[in-house]
């Protein structure tokens, strides 16, 4: 079994293959001026690219942990945006939660596991 490192720095992957599994770091957006809608289109977006890099994609989801700044606030529009990027009939176990996030303009962290085979 081969084990792929992808976008590695120092201090980590921003993806990593083994097994025909694929394991994304936690993604946050670039463009932190935007409202949560915007930043979750954006993390939605690089997932896309790494899950392609990894030879896999959105439809090959396993898991997936959400973390919001303002889980009260921030729910209903994250989950929208979820919901029409989601392929039906994918939807993985997910866990949503509230947290202190590296940086104060950073709404949402999306982590994801997806089968690449």
């Amino acid at each position: 079994m081969t084990l792929q490192r992808i976008n590695t720095n120092e201090r980590m992957s921003a993806a990593v293959t083994f097994a025909n599994l694929v394991f994304l770091a936690g993604q946050v957006p670039d463009d932190r001026s935007e409202d949560v809608a915007g930043q979750t289109r954006q993390v939605l977006a690089k997932i896309d690219n790494l899950l392609a890099a990894a030879g896999s994609d959105r439809s090959k989801l396993l898991s997936a942990q959400i973390w919001l700044k303002d889980i009260e606030a921030d729910f209903a529009a994250m989950n929208a945006v979820w919901s029409e990027w989601l392929p039906a009939g994918c939807a993985p176990a997910r866990a949503t939660v509230e947290a202190r996030l590296a940086s104060a303009d950073v709404l949402v962290e999306i982590m994801v596991i997806a089968a690449s085979a």
